[in-house]
């Protein structure tokens, strides 16, 4: 069929859809249900006609995980009920298209917290497990995935399946970082984390190398709840290579917080809405962009590192609400458009605790060699987990925001090629919530122990005919996908 006759039967819109980084778009025909019986009647209509079906959340993928082009796209976006949350035992249950935000907005006042978080409030919480998506704390508590007791999968075929560690137990592990190849999520039971207060102690120390980064993290991890780095990728001598900014934080303990009330609120964790009270931060996209260049992205990260290696406050802590911490890439709205028309992808790589030290700094040299320099790093300590296609190992993740321009499409794609083959020499991982160039055989030799076979014979039972597609899938098992043309 045609992509506007499916839309015209189904009551879908024919649409450019792009990832997060708008490096990657597709024509898709979207359709948003809002019920368990509209996600059904779309599944329905897919085997019907052996159309092909990805899922998006809140399309905060930065690559092609949201994408499926030339067939139907389910934006589950409006199916978006929270349908409990027991104020005692801080057990949530939602529908698959809640956020982060509308989470967090409902918790707060309870004294409850979301146990992972994403740098920004806007996945939903099926993009989250699709993913195993991680936060600044999970070396200690582990992707948001070890917190949901169980949710219920509805398969292309229509069969709904309760799952948990106890009932279907494989597909629990399977269908959690499984980028949707398994079925759609419908709601999903979570345990959220108490908190005594709506703010944090935060510290932040300099770091004058990744090399030294990476030891502090090592060393002092079990003192914090959470830590992340900020990394400036432009200098090029040894002696300042991937310098950089940690920040550490604590949650408060029951009475260190002598008005809890007041900070477990939503408007003391909304963001500011203006920069100095003054400009509205809807915006500073448009001031920033006659910086997102080499020169104007050399000279604020340099400024950035300098400011915070004066004002560092390694064992002076100041009091930060939740949200100001955890979603930074929400504190100046639409930034991403700066990176317009081109945009952005994001190379992030997972290497065990042993050839970190190696392979990240040789990362950012790589980089300069290409003269593509990252205009950001982000690196953070992991711990691994049990779900399938985990991404999670016991080390350290490097992530690089990288420009992407009609002039540099090719040499950015190459340069990440070089990079990948570096990371698989490491015993690294991937992430496909932000993968946008990797291929097939890359991935073959980073989940390399059976996991590939795994899901693919899972898939095989519950999507027989593979109609559960993305750009992602397609681009990286090509070959589970040739019987459906």
């Amino acid at each position: 069929m045609d992509l506007r006759e499916i839309a015209a039967d189904i009551d879908a819109q024919v649409v450019e859809a792009e990832g997060w980084g708008m490096a990657m778009k597709a024509r898709c025909a979207l359709v948003e249900p809002s019920s368990r019986e509209e996600i059904r009647e779309v599944l329905a209509f897919a085997r019907q006609h052996r159309l092909s079906v990805g899922f998006r959340g809140s399309g905060c993928s930065y690559g092609d995980a949201s994408l499926n082009a030339e067939g139907l796209l389910v934006d589950l976006s409006k199916y978006n009920k929270i349908l409990s949350l027991d104020a005692e035992t801080g057990i949530l249950v939602a529908e698959s298209g809640v956020t982060l935000e509308d989470i967090w907005r409902q918790s707060i006042r309870l004294g409850y917290w979301p146990p992972v978080v994403s740098g920004t409030m806007y996945p939903t919480l099926g993009g989250l497990l699709s993913m195993n998506v991680h936060g600044k704390n999970n070396w200690r508590s582990g992707t948001i995935a070890e917190h949901v007791q169980s949710f219920r999968l509805l398969t292309i075929e229509g069969e709904e399946l309760v799952c948990s560690r106890e009932q279907n137990s494989e597909l629990f592990f399977a269908a959690i970082s499984g980028f949707g190849m398994l079925g759609c999520f419908l709601d999903i039971t979570l345990q959220l984390k108490k908190v005594h207060s709506g703010y944090l102690d935060v510290e932040a120390i300099a770091t004058p190398t990744i090399a030294d980064m990476i030891c502090w993290l090592d060393e002092n991890k079990e003192d914090y709840d959470y830590l992340v780095g900020w990394i400036d990728c432009f200098p090029r001598k040894e002696k300042h290579l991937g310098r950089g900014l940690i920040h550490a934080a604590n949650y408060l303990k029951e009475g260190e917080d002598p008005n809890p009330i007041e900070g477990l609120t939503p408007v003391k964790q909304d963001l500011p809405e203006r920069l100095f009270g003054v400009i509205p931060k809807s915006w500073m996209w448009r001031f920033l962009k006659p910086f997102l260049n080499d020169l104007g992205m050399r000279t604020i990260n340099a400024a950035k590192y300098h400011l915070g290696a004066i004002q560092q406050t390694r064992g002076r802590p100041h009091r930060q609400a939740h949200a100001a911490f955890a979603f930074l890439l929400d504190y100046v709205p639409d930034w991403k458009l700066g990176y317009r028309p081109g945009g952005l992808i994001q190379y992030q790589s997972f290497m065990p605790k042993e050839t970190a030290h190696e392979v990240h700094p040789e990362l950012i040299r790589i980089a300069h060699r290409h003269d593509i320099v990252p205009y950001l790093g982000v690196y953070k300590r992991h711990r691994p987990d049990s779900f399938l296609m985990t991404h999670a190992v016991d080390g350290f993740s490097f992530a690089m925001d990288i420009r992407v321009t009609k002039d540099n499409r090719e040499r950015v794609w190459k340069m990440t090629r070089e990079m990948d083959e570096l990371v698989v020499n490491g015993g690294g991982r991937l992430y496909f919530a932000k993968d946008a160039c990797t291929t097939s055989e890359t991935v073959r030799k980073v989940w390399k122990d059976g996991q590939i076979e795994e899901l693919h014979a899972l898939k095989q039972r519950f999507d027989p005919q593979s109609l559960l597609q993305t750009d992602l899938a397609r681009r990286l098992f090509p070959d589970w996908f040739r019987a459906a043309e």
